[in-house]
């Protein structure tokens, strides 16, 4: 398992954004599983993003890891407000083992659906972030 990602699942796990941050390339990206348009680029950006994501979840526990090179799937369940969410997530390491990459995939819908209302009033705070985020779809 590479150590960017066990600390990053530690990390998401506790609620750590700072943690979390601390995996993630200068240059990482993740695409949204929301509009599937949307790429959230940089640290600063997808700070805002993780932080309003991971902490809209509770019992986030990763229950499995697939692959062990440089392109990786983690495994989720966690609960969003009443409902429960399952998440794969695609992982890609830089040449130095820090995350570059993020590609969710949420079910079911309704969570999925739930999350967004959660996240929209972060989001919205940060404009900015948004703008970029559609630039670079």
């Amino acid at each position: 398992m590479s150590d960017a990602i066990a600390r990053f699942r530690a990390a998401t796990e506790a609620g750590d954004i700072d943690a979390l941050m601390e995996t993630i390339a200068p240059d990482a990206e993740l695409t949204s599983p929301l509009s599937g348009r949307l790429v959230f680029r940089g640290k600063a950006d997808l700070r805002v993003l993780l932080a309003a994501a991971y902490g809209s979840a509770t019992d986030l526990r990763w229950t499995e890891q697939i692959g062990d090179g440089a392109r990786q799937v983690l495994l989720a369940t966690a609960t969003i407000g009443p409902l429960r969410l399952t998440e794969a997530l695609v992982i890609g390491l830089d040449d130095h083992g820090r995350i570059r990459t993020l590609n969710p995939h949420l079910r079911p819908w309704l969570t999925l659906s739930y999350l967004a209302v959660r996240l929209a009033p972060g989001l919205f705070r940060h404009p900015g972030v948004l703008r970029r985020a559609a630039r670079a779809a």
